[in-house]
């Protein structure tokens, strides 16, 4: 379910088109329906408030001057477990082992 500080993704005619957080849901006087603020994630940011019926902020299609919309709830992904990778040998160049150089740059200290 969608709730407030939530982000969504808004569909126009089934292509994505902006990002959105939601502000805000407030009940209209209508049952089941609420006016629901998003603030825009697309510069210049722009806050709407668009009257919805409880379905709709839930991701149910409806229209909108008879195109088709929907808002979408957008969940992080699951971090991938780091991948364990064994580490490779050092390789010798042709001279054998050499030193390496430090090179220091001036005015460069940290305080």
């Amino acid at each position: 379910m969608t709730s407030e500080n939530d982000v969504v993704l808004i569909y126009y005619e089934d292509d994505p088109v902006a990002f959105a957080r939601v502000e805000s849901i407030l009940p209209d006087h209508k049952r089941d329906w609420y006016h629901v603020k998003l603030l825009i994630l697309k510069l210049p940011l722009q806050p709407v408030t668009w009257i919805l019926r409880t379905a709709y902020i839930n991701g149910t299609e409806f229209t909108m001057d008879g195109k088709r919309m929907r808002i979408e709830k957008i969940v992080c992904p699951e971090e991938a477990p780091p991948v364990e990778t064994k580490p490779e040998p050092k390789k010798e160049s042709a001279k054998g082992s050499e030193k390496t150089k430090v090179i220091s740059f001036p005015g460069r200290k940290k305080t």
